[in-house]
């Protein structure tokens, strides 16, 4: 039976070409054929499809002859898809593979990537320019996960790695790195790979990328690899492919990630106290890994945004349609992996991989099944997202699909999670009468399953005791015998029950009668699902032409899922909907992990930062907030630009272009960096890759050094990026820097107000913080040496400190001086300012408008009078 089945098999098989041979760069990925065909679908042999498992092994990609060696790595797409949950560790199995390669010569710097997950059927291709820190190269990475790293042998040839080599394995040590030849590195194969295997809805890409050199080589290099990797080959015309420029979104390094704690907690890595965790009520795991991609890499697109917030908006205030959406998507399992394994051709087949392809059939019809319900319900929906999606589910292929695996597949068949059950589900999944084999197959494995029950049934009433048939995937079927009030003759169980497991008053066994039928159930099950396989195989050549429209339900689902996410976290915290302009301005902004954190609304703040103030000073003494405060921030910008509404009572954002953060002071033993070095390098990382557009946080530069230059270093830095026109907030205990606001009419003083209260029984002093910002310098003095009397330093030691820093704060207060004409020129600095934000974002009727600029008036004239008022005073 099986070889009358592979023959009808190999004569039906696939007769696509990818080019043949692999010894030369000219040709592309093999189908380990004498003519280079696809192979045929439908053998049985070797694994192919399993999951694979990491070895020390040293690739032979770039061994003699020119034909690489198969080398296993972590994840493959042959894994059966999961069931759908939230997952909160979206890193966790990572399972993509990166190729980078850099131009070399006068195209030094010129990079190209490309990279694909194992899970997922899309490869994704960059080009973008980078400078010599090769920031945007090492942050794409970061976002990646990836679980292999592919460079040019050339890139690392006798130890003397370039530049870019050394950064990425400085970078990632603990990331698989795979020296390739160089040879294999050829866009002109790349490009063929790509219209061959492109699925016709994304094949505009092909027009996208035919200029771009090096992420075609990349794009060459790593799928001749993965074709060994994974000993199979892509259906043509599978793949999702997509080309990703460095503009599209917003840049956040991997320090900044950090700092933010983004995706990962710093103290315990399993803790969700990220803004990930945050935000991450998705239902599939689709949805979490969109909304992690889109954490780590915001948009930058207004229009692109304001359609996310209005589709949040409409899923907020239509009840039913957020409950029945949450409730239909819960139900998918994972797309991306489904497609996969569906899109790929084992080059050998088991018994393992017929198994698995079945259940792959089954999963592909219960999800098709979900999508009718799906399309009731985002119909006659008011915004362009919804309504575009819903555009999306009418494709007349999913019914197309689901009518041809019906004609094979029984109606009645589904996804079920129990393994017993769903070993049934495949064993019946093809409908009778289709191959007459299959029928008395499945025949004689049901007659030996009702031995098994029988046997089971006569065992129990020879003992006299309650036993029942129970199955697992390990051990097959067996016997279970549970004990409530029975004791067992002798005290113990028969001897011709072997294989004894014992839980409490629960038994498990078999008998050797049982484990022979067990052995004819596995054999007929191998014939059932060998028979099948064929079935499906055939199935599967008929509705690939038809199959990528997985790849939109795919997108539509990790898009609704991911906002529903959104949606639902602005449900049970009160969030308010962000406006976009040129100004940054929060009213009554909270600190959202640190919301989740307390379980209660924390203090919150105010924050205004426009292009007249585009440089806050923050000071206030340790503890009082500053920190929490710039994060709070941060964290408000990211989640504006991923389309979520934010923790505030009113918000509005420039849309930040990157977002930098220099926080923390810990040495780093394992780049031997003292706090000092660490500093210099993060902000010398800063100086290099601002613009006009950033967003800058500082905390606490400096002290990794004396005071005299540590203040020095701080005041140099804050005026390389005055001359830039990015939004940043620095943060300090360096009382000198707020000099710098009668120096620059774009700087503004702010601080964290504390309150001084006095016991009435000891008249002790004790400091309460408020968490509150208030403009202005802080006008605390020494609030160090309280922290440190809270300690046990002897007083005479506290006494003595106090006495030498008043000494020296009446040094620099006497050195401060503000000249009354540069208070002038403030005053009209922040008037023309003003009044250019008003005609830019002004949305005011007449008369309100008329009031505002009064307003504006009277807050000038106030300056100019301070500021003659100094004059006087200099006078006298």
């Amino acid at each position: 039976v099986c070889q009358q089945h592979r023959g009808a098999a190999s004569s039906a098989s696939s007769k696509q070409s990818l080019n043949e041979g692999s010894t030369s760069s000219r040709h592309g990925p093999s189908s380990g054929t004498a003519s280079g065909q696809l192979p045929t679908s439908c053998r049985i042999g070797k694994p192919a499809s399993l999951l694979l498992s990491s070895c020390s092994e040293s690739s032979s990609f770039h061994s003699r002859g020119g034909t690489p060696r198969h080398r296993r790595t972590p994840g493959s797409a042959g894994a059966t898809t999961g069931t759908s949950c939230s997952s909160g560790s979206t890193n966790a199995g990572a399972s993509v593979v990166v190729v980078v390669v850099e131009g070399r010569g006068l195209a030094r710097g010129e990079i190209g990537m490309a990279s694909l997950d194992l899970k997922c059927p899309e490869l994704v291709l960059s080009q973008f320019a980078d400078t010599g820190t090769y920031a945007k190269v090492i942050t794409k990475i970061h976002i990646l996960v990836p679980v292999e790293i592919l460079m040019p042998d050339t890139a690392s040839e006798k130890g003397k790695g370039t530049k870019l080599f050394n950064l990425i394995t400085e970078n990632f040590p603990g990331v698989h790195f795979t020296p390739v030849q160089r040879k294999y590195f050829n866009e002109k194969k790349g490009l063929e790979y790509i219209q061959q295997l492109c699925a016709p809805e994304f094949s505009t890409v092909v027009m996208e990328v035919q200029a771009k050199y090096y992420c075609l080589a990349a794009a060459a290099a790593l799928l001749k690899y993965l074709e060994f990797l994974q000993n199979s080959v892509y259906v043509a015309k599978s793949l999702k492919v997509s080309f990703k420029g460095s503009e599209q979104t917003a840049m956040i390094d991997s320090a900044s990630a950090s700092n933010l704690e983004l995706v990962v907690n710093n103290r315990n890595y399993r803790s969700d106290h990220t803004l990930f965790g945050v935000l991450n009520h998705t239902k599939t795991p689709g949805g979490a890994r969109r909304l992690r991609s889109n954490i780590l890499e915001p948009l930058v697109d207004v229009e692109t945004i304001n359609t996310r917030l209005d589709t949040i908006q409409e899923l907020l205030e239509d009840e039913e349609l957020f409950f029945g959406l949450k409730n239909a998507i819960s139900h998918f399992l994972d797309i991306d992996q489904l497609l996969s394994v569906l899109v790929q051709i084992p080059k050998k087949e088991t018994f393992q991989v017929a198994e698995a392809k079945i259940a792959h059939i089954i999963q592909l019809k219960y999800t098709l099944d979900l999508v009718p319900r799906l399309r009731m319900l985002l119909k006659n929906r008011n915004t362009a997202l919804l309504k575009a999606y819903s555009t999306t589910l009418e494709d007349n292929r999913f019914d197309m699909i689901l009518e041809q695996i019906k004609t094979v597949i029984n109606y009645d068949t589904t996804y079920i999670k129990d393994s017993f059950k769903m070993r049934t589900q495949k064993c019946y999944a093809v409908r009778p009468n289709i191959n007459k084999f299959l029928d008395i197959a499945r025949k004689a494995y049901t007659e030996i399953v009702d031995d098994i029950a029988e046997l089971v049934n006569q065992l129990g009433e020879k003992y006299g005791l309650p036993m029942r048939t129970s199955f697992s995937t390990a051990r097959g079927f067996f016997i279970q015998l549970k004990l409530e009030g029975l004791t067992l003759p002798e005290g113990k169980l028969p001897s011709e029950f072997i294989k004894v497991t014992k839980h409490k008053n629960n038994y498990g066994f078999t008998t050797a009668d049982l484990m022979k039928k067990n052995s004819r159930c596995e054999e007929a099950l191998r014939e059932i699902f060998h028979i099948s396989y064929v079935v499906i195989c055939q199935l599967l050549r008929t509705i690939h032409e038809h199959i990528h429209c997985l790849y939109k339900l795919s997108d539509a689902l990790s898009m609704l899922d991911m906002l529903l996410s959104l949606a639902n976290a602005c449900a049970i915290s009160d969030y308010v909907r962000p406006e976009f302009t040129d100004t940054l301005a929060i009213k009554q902004g909270r600190h959202p992990i640190l919301e989740r954190i307390v379980r209660q609304q924390p203090v919150s703040n105010n924050s205004y930062i426009s292009e007249g103030s585009n440089f806050v000073i923050i000071t206030g003494p340790n503890m009082s907030g500053k920190s929490t405060y710039l994060k709070q921030v941060a964290l408000c910008q990211i989640m504006a630009q991923i389309g979520s509404f934010v923790p505030a009572e009113y918000a509005c954002f420039r849309v930040a272009d990157q977002i930098f953060t220099r926080i923390g002071v810990d040495d780093d033993f394992e780049t031997n960096s003292s706090t000092f070095m660490l500093e210099m390098k993060e902000i010398s990382y800063i100086i290099h890759n601002a613009s006009d557009k950033s967003l800058i946080i500082i905390d606490e530069l400096g002290r990794g050094t004396s005071a005299e230059e540590g203040i020095g270093i701080c005041h140099s830095v804050c005026e390389f990026l005055l001359g830039l026109k990015a939004f940043t907030l620095f943060a300090t205990h360096f009382l000198e820097l707020c000099q710098l606001e009668s120096l620059y009419p774009n700087v503004e003083n702010q601080h964290m107000q504390i309150q001084h209260t006095r016991s009435g029984d000891t008249g002790a002093e004790s400091v309460v913080y408020t968490y509150l910002l208030n403009r202005g310098s802080s006008e605390e003095r020494h609030y160090g040496l309280r922290a440190a009397e809270m300690t046990a330093l002897p007083s005479s030691v506290i006494q003595e400190a106090k006495t030498i820093a008043s000494k020296v704060s009446q040094q620099f207060l006497a050195r401060h001086h503000t000249d009354p004409e540069t208070q002038r020129q403030r005053a009209v600095y922040h008037l023309s300012t003003r009044l250019l934000q008003t005609a830019r974002n002004s949305r005011l009727d007449p008369d309100s408008l008329r009031m505002y600029l009064k307003g504006l008036k009277k807050q000038y004239e106030a300056e100019l009078q301070t500021a003659g008022q100094a004059v006087d005073a200099e006078e006298q």
